[in-house]
């Protein structure tokens, strides 16, 4: 005689995300500033612990590009000055002034697509709504590159 009947509506979040991906979410315009929703001490600390991340990951894959590109020069020269491959310069120097070309020719342009215009005004904001975690993340970054 006593039961409280208490009604509840039922929110489906399959159909709901379905179509909402978790970086529009979190990227999204609409979803505010991390300044809404964590303080000062958070923000710092989660952008300079990523960028740490990202600094250190950084230093570490471009030394081992640079030792990697700079291995096969070194290899290449061996193998050119003890015969066993052949550069043939002047195709070389051809194709330098055919690239040399087309990129006076792509710059002369000096225009972005909208495509790319849009993604860096995109950026921008989210630079700008973000400026305490943007500047924890790149004392984290060159922290992370110096270690």
């Amino acid at each position: 005689a006593g039961k409280k009947e208490d009604s509840y509506s039922v929110l489906d979040l399959t159909e709901y995300t379905k179509n909402r991906p978790w970086w529009r979410k979190v990227f999204a315009p609409s979803s505010g500033s991390s300044a809404e929703k964590y303080n000062v001490a958070t923000q710092l600390v989660i952008g300079g612990v990523t960028g740490w991340c990202t600094g250190f990951i950084f230093q570490k894959v471009g030394k081992l590009a640079a030792t990697a590109v700079g291995g096969g020069f070194f290899l290449l020269q061996i193998a050119n000055h003890t015969g066993y491959i052949k550069v043939d310069w002047k195709l070389v120097e051809r194709d330098v002034n055919k690239a040399k070309q087309q990129l006076k020719f792509h710059s002369s342009g000096n225009k972005m697509s909208p495509e790319v215009k849009s993604k860096v005004d995109e950026v921008i904001a989210f630079l700008k709504k973000n400026v305490i975690l943007t500047g924890g993340f790149a004392g984290g970054f060159l922290l992370g590159m110096a270690s």
